[in-house]
């Protein structure tokens, strides 16, 4: 959520800023669902998460193939977007055996700082050839 909002403050172009207001909006629905569903369990709360990582994920995948003629080096995006929606299917799939869906996180949350970092790194090389 801080990533977007970093994204929407330093988008000074002519782009629309939607798909970002969008990200946020998700991101804060998902963080009240992910409070409300701790209440009732971490069964539920898997369920929760892995929903947003499964739309997250389709949300990037659709971007980041809409995107690579545009800009070039939308790989890492497409690859996470993909792999965040067999994440989410996994953490729904393991939800009542909390042991295994709850480790699982980290690993995502692994893969996810990568991807995001390996995104930024290729979109920088993109810009500064633009």
């Amino acid at each position: 959520m801080i990533g977007t909002l970093l994204d929407i403050r330093a988008n000074k172009g002519p782009a629309s800023k939607t798909p970002q207001y969008v990200n946020a909006v998700i991101s804060s629905i998902a963080t009240i669902a992910v409070g409300i569903a701790l209440q009732k369990g971490v069964p539920q709360t898997l369920i929760v998460f892995g929903t947003w990582a499964i739309g997250t994920g389709l949300i990037q995948l659709i971007l980041g193939v809409r995107r690579r003629k545009l800009l070039g080096g939308q790989w890492p995006m497409i690859i996470s977007g993909g792999q965040s929606m067999i994440g989410g299917t996994s953490f729904i799939l393991l939800a009542h055996d909390p042991t295994k869906g709850v480790t699982s996180l980290a690993g995502y949350a692994a893969f996810g700082a990568f991807y995001y970092l390996l995104a930024a790194y290729r979109l920088s090389k993109t810009v500064n050839k633009a």
